[in-house]
């Protein structure tokens, strides 16, 4: 007798419902065995999905860090420079940035909203006893703002009046402060750079452009900077930067060590690069010491790369869900020889083929389904948890013996990766339990059920 308010077609469907999670419920061990190999498949696809999005954005964040809208024209020291240094044991390199191109890109570029330039300056940083090589780098107060970067409480960055006055003033990043200053602030305190005597007025906040996308962009630890006025820098030092190494010395002259252009509109960042790029050849044509970095050409090649390898991670990760399914096949395939008197039975009794193909395809797509779920627990769960993993796994010695243990990974869950992940686990699940349904369905009733 149906129950009230039950149609037949839906009784059906309970009914098929009940048998084929009965049958695996009475299976319990080989049920989770079989559908170990999707739950691996979704966990896999999610994390390796996560880790990529995670470390692209980790990219993009350090590149957007030096603004999307920056064009960063800059000295390097040719070839040939440094082949002078195997001859001589003293030498001075002229080479990069000159005052006639600072005032080319001035007159080309009408619509930049501002140049800021950069210069190094002096040779060593000092206080007291301790020493490390210069970071300093005379510049404007535009640089804070072009750079996104930003000042710890109390202190101040450069001012207009810094520079009208020649004032020697600095503002050291992070890294100097904890080398210099470990136990106080070092607001008010003074600097060494060479032998000039340069007092602290801000300390600039940790930027995280040490290593990764943005690290290789700088080229340098932004956090062991110096920045002074540059005004100061080219009364008190020279444009020639002497530095000592096993009792020779050598020398490099510029003028400028960066020009940072900022244009007023992301959209215009392609195109004012390559006026940037002519105007830079007409005196640099033939010479190999300025090179041209562009942020957002590189933030839109890392997205590139990463999309490329999210991609080959996910088809990788896949193989699993692939496993997976031919798990599930192999599994029903035996049910189906298993069950062939059971089969026989429901068939004696009335059950048509449609009837033993549902309850098989019932089976496979609550073991796919039940895995895929489980699946997205363990993926997600993985993902939240390996970047405080990780830092405990490249501390153990054994690991910090063989391997190089600065390695980062941020892990950041995508919603695609979980919806397409659990499609596929159900799908592959229900794709591969197809060939044993129709197989246990053309079963011949007297043969199935002569079957021992």
């Amino acid at each position: 007798m149906l129950a009230r308010g039950i149609t037949p077609p839906m009784q059906f469907l309970l009914e098929t419902v009940r048998l084929g999670l009965t049958n695996l419920r009475l299976h319990m061990l080989r049920s989770v065995l079989t559908s170990l190999g999707i739950i691996l498949g979704v966990a896999a696809v999610i994390l390796m999905v996560a880790i990529g999005e995670g470390n692209k954005r980790a990219a993009i964040r350090d590149i957007q860090a030096l603004g999307a809208r920056n064009i960063i024209v800059r000295s390097q020291r040719p070839p040939e420079s440094s082949s002078v240094g195997t001859q001589r044991r003293s030498f001075v390199a002229k080479f990069g940035l000159t005052d006639s191109d600072w005032n080319r890109l001035e007159s080309a570029l009408p619509d930049a909203s501002r140049l800021v330039p950069l210069k190094a300056f002096g040779a060593e940083i000092s206080r007291g006893s301790r020493r490390t090589v210069s970071q300093v780098f005379g510049t404007t107060p535009a640089l804070l703002e072009i750079l996104n970067l930003s000042l710890e409480s109390g202190g101040r960055y450069l001012v207009p009046e810094d520079e009208e006055g020649y004032n020697r003033v600095a503002v050291i990043g992070s890294a100097v402060a904890e080398q210099f200053f470990p136990l106080r602030t070092a607001l008010g305190e003074s600097i060494r750079i060479d032998d000039r005597i340069f007092s602290v007025v801000g300390v600039l906040e940790p930027v995280g452009l040490s290593g990764g996308a943005g690290g290789a962009l700088v080229g340098r630890d932004l956090n062991l900077d110096v920045h002074i006025p540059i005004s100061t820098g080219r009364m008190e030092f020279s444009d020639a930067v002497y530095r000592r190494v096993s009792g020779s010395f050598s020398g490099e002259e510029t003028r400028y060590s960066e020009i940072y252009i900022e244009s007023r509109n992301p959209n215009d960042v392609m195109p004012m690069s390559h006026r940037v790029r002519r105007v830079i050849d007409v005196g640099h044509k033939d010479t190999s010491d300025v090179t041209i970095i562009v942020p957002w050409e590189l933030l839109a090649n890392v997205e590139r790369t990463t999309f490329a390898m999210n991609l080959l991670l996910t088809a990788i990760a896949a193989i699993s869900l692939l496993v997976g399914g031919i798990g599930i096949m192999n599994i029903m395939l035996a049910s189906v020889i298993e069950r062939t008197r059971e089969i026989g039975i429901r068939r004696a009794m009335g059950a048509t083929r449609t009837h033993i193909v549902s309850q098989f395809l019932v089976e496979t797509g609550t073991l796919s389904a039940a895995g895929g779920t489980l699946g997205i627990f363990f993926g997600v769960g993985l993902s939240l948890a390996v970047d405080k993993l990780l830092p405990w796994i490249l501390a153990l010695p054994f690991v910090q013996r063989h391997i190089e243990t600065q390695i980062n990974f941020e892990a950041a869950i995508t919603p695609w990766s979980v919806v397409v992940s659990f499609a596929v686990a159900a799908g592959t699940g229900i794709a591969f339990g197809i060939y044993p349904a129709i197989l246990a369905s053309r079963q011949d009733p007297i043969e199935a059920l002569r079957h021992e």
